[in-house]
C-alpha cells in the first residue's frame, strides 16, 4: 500500500463510513473549540494582510470537516468588537490525502452556506472561501509564509509510511500477530515505531514552520497515552482487537479477492467488544 495514494477513511455514508463513525472525533472538536478561538482571535488581531488563510490538515469527510469551518467563522463573528470592526476575508484549504472523500465535502458545502449564514444573519459574516487540498501533511503543502492557521484533529497519530526497518526485513515477520504494538511486541519494534514517529513529527513541524507566516499558529490534536508505559494505552487495547479480527478474517477467508471487507470487520470487532465488556 501507499500511503499517499491508497490510504483513506472509509467513504461514502454506509454503516461503517468514517461519517457514522467519527463521533469521538467530533467530541474532541467541541472540547477544543475554545483552543481555538484563542488562536484565532490572536492571529485576527495580529492580521496585517486582508486575507486570512487557515488550513485544516488531515480534514477526511463528513460533518466534522464543517465544524471546524464553523468554529472558526464563529470565533470572527463573536469576537467582532475585539477586532476594531475589522472584517476580513477567509480563505479556508480542507486538506487531507488523495483519497479521500472530497466529493461528500462539497456536495455540501451550500447548504452549509445557507446554514451559517441564518445562524449569524444578525452578525458581520466575513465573506469565506472553501478550497480542497490533496495531499500528504508530511509533504510541503504551501508556499513560503503564506498560512496563518493551522488546524489538525485526530491525525497526527498516523505515520507517513510504515517504519524503516519493516520495509529492511520484508520478509521476516518482526511483529507478529499484531498491526500496532500489543504484549508481544518486541522491544526492537516499539523502537522502530518510536524513531519513526519522531522523524515524521519533526519533518511536519518543520514543514509547517516554512508555511506559517510571523506570527502564525497551530492548534493540534492527536492521540496519545496517560502512562510512559508503552503497552499501555486504549489504543493498544483497541487495535489488538483489530488485529485479532483480521486473524479470523484470514482464517475463515472472509476477505473478497485478497481485500479487507470493511463490513465483516466492522462487525467482527463489534462482536469482539462485546465479548470482551
Amino acid at each position: 500500500m501507499k500511503m499517499d495514494s491508497d490510504f483513506h477513511m472509509a467513504k461514502g455514508e454506509g454503516e461503517t463510513s468514517y461519517v457514522k463513525n467519527s463521533t469521538h472525533q467530533k467530541k474532541a472538536l467541541i472540547r477544543t473549540k475554545p483552543v481555538l478561538e484563542k488562536a484565532v482571535i490572536e492571529v485576527c488581531m495580529d492580521l496585517l494582510h486582508p486575507t486570512m488563510t487557515v488550513v485544516d490538515l488531515g480534514c477526511s469527510s463528513g460533518e466534522n470537516t464543517l465544524i471546524f469551518v464553523s468554529n472558526v467563522i464563529e470565533a470572527i463573528c463573536s469576537n467582532h468588537d475585539k477586532l476594531h470592526g475589522n472584517l476580513m476575508e477567509l480563505q479556508v484549504f480542507l486538506n487531507d490525502l488523495p483519497g479521500n472523500d472530497f466529493n461528500r465535502v462539497f456536495q455540501s458545502l451550500e447548504q452549509f452556506k445557507e446554514s451559517i449564514t441564518i445562524t449569524h444573519k444578525l452578525e458581520a459574516l466575513p465573506p469565506f472561501y472553501i478550497a480542497g487540498l490533496p495531499g500528504s501533511f508530511y509533504t510541503k503543502l504551501f508556499p513560503r509564509h503564506s498560512v496563518h492557521l493551522f488546524h489538525s484533529s485526530y491525525c497526527l497519530h498516523w505515520r507517513s509510511e510504515l517504519p524503516d526497518g519493516f520495509a529492511a526485513k520484508r520478509e521476516m515477520y518482526l511483529n507478529k500477530g499484531n498491526i500496532y504494538i500489543a504484549r508481544t511486541t518486541p522491544p526492537s519494534v516499539v523502537k522502530l515505531y518510536q524513531e519513526h514517529f519522531e522523524k515524521d513529527m519533526l519533518l511536519f513541524l518543520k514543514l509547517r514552520y516554512e508555511e506559517l507566516v510571523l506570527g502564525g499558529q497551530m492548534v493540534l490534536t492527536f492521540l496519545g497515552r496517560k502512562t510512559e508505559d508503552v503497552y499501555n494505552g486504549d489504543m493498544n487495547q483497541l487495535y489488538g482487537l483489530i488485529a485479532q479480527s483480521l486473524e479470523y478474517l484470514v482464517e475463515e477467508g472472509l476477505l473478497e479477492n485478497g481485500k479487507l471487507n470493511s463490513f465483516n470487520l466492522f462487525f467482527t470487532v463489534h462482536h469482539l467488544l462485546k465479548s470482551r465488556w
